[in-house]
């Protein structure tokens, strides 16, 4: 499964109305640890199929979403459960801390 990038037109529909928790990753191309974090951002996303739908926004490329989410730093994560920002954290981390926090919002 590939995580598809977010418009700030598409944010609404796939974040605030979705079904399922969402996670999503703003990031930069430029920024070293968004690279490092992406191929466990990859995993979560495959081996949460249909539990939890993750995307990222680039923040180059969308600074308004950035800019209402409150963005200062990336890589950036927040988590939304039925349209609510439930969680929010940055940095760079392992999967296991990914794995951790997740498990309070996924059935």
């Amino acid at each position: 499964m590939s995580i598809r990038e977010l418009s700030t037109a598409e944010f609404s529909t796939e974040v605030l109305d979705a079904s399922v928790p969402v996670l999503v990753d703003f990031w930069a191309p430029w920024c070293q640890p968004c690279r490092s974090v992406a191929p466990v951002i990859d995993a979560l996303a495959r081996e949460n199929a249909g539990k939890l739908a993750v995307f990222k926004v680039n923040i180059d490329e969308q600074p308004e979403l950035a800019a209402k989410h409150g963005i200062r730093s990336i890589p950036f994560f927040k988590i939304f459960v039925r349209g609510e920002s439930v969680m929010e954290f940055s940095g760079a981390r392992p999967k296991s801390d990914f794995d951790a926090l997740l498990t309070t919002v996924i059935d």
